[in-house]
């Protein structure tokens, strides 16, 4: 048996040079490259390794390892799962700082690969700095902490054992349907130890991620029930898009005259204009979805996992007698619902079903139904999109808001934009003067709700939304890995003030690698989205807004905090603009475009201008004992839903 004498990090690189997959019969690379961050616990070994012979890897250096990590996410996930970055940290707090990241990616099952060092594994220095000691267990380090959040980890305290390791991460990385996040555990020691590793283990190795088919007794029962339905629903979901599987999900619709909706991860699987395509569904979804789901007997999930944002919570289905048909690659998601289950590839099942149904001659009952749905969120969109503050036509979107916080915030920045009027701007520039080409990012706060209902899409893949973990602070990096994966689309960054505070570093990496992003910044003075969930419960605002203590210190409720967030990126070399008018936001966008370096556009929003409700609910947990009486009436509303939602 031929060897080469490497070092565990060495044999690492060359591996992940070897690795390829094949898809609809194409062959490409799968790891792109890594991002690195350098410390004590990696630099000598990984680094090491990276400076003597990255090979074909591209070496992008990080200035977060949460946010390179989520970028890694987010280039995975716009490669449609098909390509992957890893990532390395040193021990301590540089790998826990990506265990937000690893939970991002298992929640929404998109594959990276984490390569945090770790402490020594002869233990001989113990304890090494950043160490976190354990009295019951020298085993035990910070490391251990990503076994929560990942679909694989490991733990390579031996040069040879990189060899198994390896090989059951990349199992993992190119599954259908348990990918997710890989952690394997480098001890800086081990990482610098030679090991004669067979040559064997260097070859080029070939992932086929093959279109699984669902069995036939799973078709005909799914079949059978389909044609026994008079008003179907199609929830369209991720599966969609990593199937690559939007044309096929539109000839099946069409071809049995069924609605389809959207969840966040499936928005723009399919284009926003297409006849059947309803839009988002649940509590972030929009009236026409959510009437016809209401009213549907039947839901007929595709690469959906059923969060209860998508099924409001199990009440948003009511009629007494729907039943569930669930199409997914895993088949503990198409247990979701208690569904009859089509375990396969959404093109590929689909594909089987539509032929089952077409010799059942089988079409459903709608009449105008679609339409007349269609019709009233069309004109709901055209009456946010017309919103002005403070004529005579506006209102705040959450019911029962306090008016002094929109008072507060124009006597403060001077500036009138509801939050719905600027993303209709937006969306009419981007795909106006782009022509659809450009990627939208977003996660958390209340932009995904806004965007989901009312943003469309020319394009496919061009809605880029992780929602599974809705992590706050992935916008900005994941702008970036998408911009990676597409170098040559526009790509924007809709992030709120909060999320930007939390996470914005690689803003810097985007200047740095000359990737240009567009960070589109939506400043309310706070957490608005949570700030809107406490009051609409009951609650007063409390800790959710940015403002100053009062000055005898009881709370932070005097006048809000300003900030000026275009002045602090234009320290980083970001092309920068402040936006208080439409006139302003079409002049900043425009100018933007042209330029070749990242730009922030700094958007003041007047608080409470987001969407709401349209037939949706979300469970939430209320006080059930309060000496509030709103309180006490939010967790009765609670109840009366609860009595209607299903339980599975």
């Amino acid at each position: 048996m031929n060897t080469i004498r490497l070092t565990t990090a060495q044999a690492l690189i060359k591996f992940l040079n070897s690795q390829y997959i094949k898809f609809d019969g194409k062959e490409s690379k799968f790891v792109e490259g890594i991002f690195t961050i350098f410390g004590h616990g990696n630099v000598v070994g990984l680094g090491q390794a990276l400076q003597q012979d990255s090979g074909q890897l591209k070496v992008l250096q990080g200035k977060n390892e949460q946010g390179m990590a989520q970028a890694a996410v987010a280039f995975a996930k716009q490669n449609n799962r098909k390509k992957i970055y890893a990532c390395t940290s040193s021990i301590g707090p540089g790998a826990a700082n990506m265990i937000t990241a690893a939970g991002t990616a298992t929640a929404n099952n998109i594959p990276v690969l984490l390569l945090p060092g770790d402490t020594f594994a002869t233990r001989q220095p113990d304890p090494v700095l950043q160490q976190v000691e354990h009295m019951n267990s020298a085993a035990i380090t910070t490391n251990d902490a990503y076994k929560a959040v990942c679909k694989y980890w490991d733990r390579v305290t031996r040069p040879e054992q990189l060899m198994s390791a390896m090989i059951n991460a990349m199992r993992v990385l190119t599954s259908l349907d348990d990918t997710g996040a890989v952690c394997i555990a480098l001890p800086q020691d081990v990482q610098g130890e030679a090991y004669d590793f067979p040559e064997y283990f260097f070859k080029k190795r070939v992932h086929v991620i093959g279109r699984r088919k669902a069995t036939d007794e799973e078709i005909e029962d799914a079949a059978k029930l389909i044609s026994s339905k008079k008003k179907p629903l199609i929830i369209c979901g991720g599966g969609v898009r990593y199937s690559e599987a939007g044309e096929e999900l539109k000839k099946f619709a069409e071809e049995f005259n069924i609605p389809v909706s959207e969840t966040q991860a499936g928005k723009s699987s399919i284009e926003s204009d297409f006849s059947l395509n309803l839009g988002g569904v649940g509590v972030t979804g929009n009236l026409a979805a959510n009437i016809i789901a209401e009213n549907s007997d039947l839901v007929i999930g595709v690469g959906t996992r059923f969060t209860d944002f998508t099924s409001g919570s199990k009440e948003l289905f009511r009629n007494k007698d729907v039943d569930f048909v669930t199409i997914n690659t895993s088949i503990f998601h198409a247990g979701k619902m208690d569904g009859t289950k089509v375990v396969g590839d959404a093109k590929a099942s689909l594909e089987q079903l539509q032929e089952a149904l077409e010799k059942l001659a089988y079409k459903s009952s709608y009449k105008d139904e679609i339409v007349e749905a269609k019709v009233k969120w069309e004109n709901e969109v055209k009456r946010l999109y017309s919103i002005k503050y403070p004529e005579s036509n506006f209102k705040p979107e959450i019911e029962g808001q306090n008016e002094k916080f929109l008072e507060e915030f124009y006597k403060m920045y001077r500036s009138a934009l509801p939050q719905t009027t600027v993303i209709g701007e937006i969306n009419k520039f981007v795909e106006e003067e782009l022509d659809g080409n450009y990627v939208v990012v977003g996660a958390a706060g209340s932009l995904p709700g806004d965007l989901q209902r009312l943003w469309k899409s020319s394009k496919k893949y061009s809605y880029h939304m992780e929602y599974g973990y809705s992590c706050m602070g992935y916008e900005i990096a994941g702008a970036l890995g998408a911009k990676l994966a597409k170098p040559d689309k526009e790509v924007y960054a809709m992030v709120g003030d909060g999320s930007y505070l939390m996470l914005h570093s690689e803003l810097v990496t985007s200047i740095q690698e000359r990737k240009k992003i567009n960070v589109l910044l939506f400043d309310n003075c706070g957490f608005g989205c949570i700030n809107n969930l406490q009051m609409s419960n009951g609650m007063d605002s409390f800790g959710t807004e940015f403002r100053f203590r009062n000055e005898d210190g009881s709370r932070l409720n005097a006048d809000y905090v300003p900030i000026d967030f275009a002045k602090c990126a234009e320290g980083y070399g970001v092309k920068t603009y402040k936006v208080k008018t439409i006139d302003e936001l079409k002049n900043a966008l425009k100018d933007a475009k042209n330029q070749s370096i990242s730009t922030l556009i700094d958007i003041k929003v007047l608080p409470k201008t987001m969407t709401n409700g349209y037939k949706s609910w979300w469970h939430v947990g209320v006080a059930e004992v309060s000496d509030k009486k709103s309180i006490q009436e939010a967790y009765s509303q609670k109840q009366g839903f609860l009595e209607n939602a299903r339980k599975y």
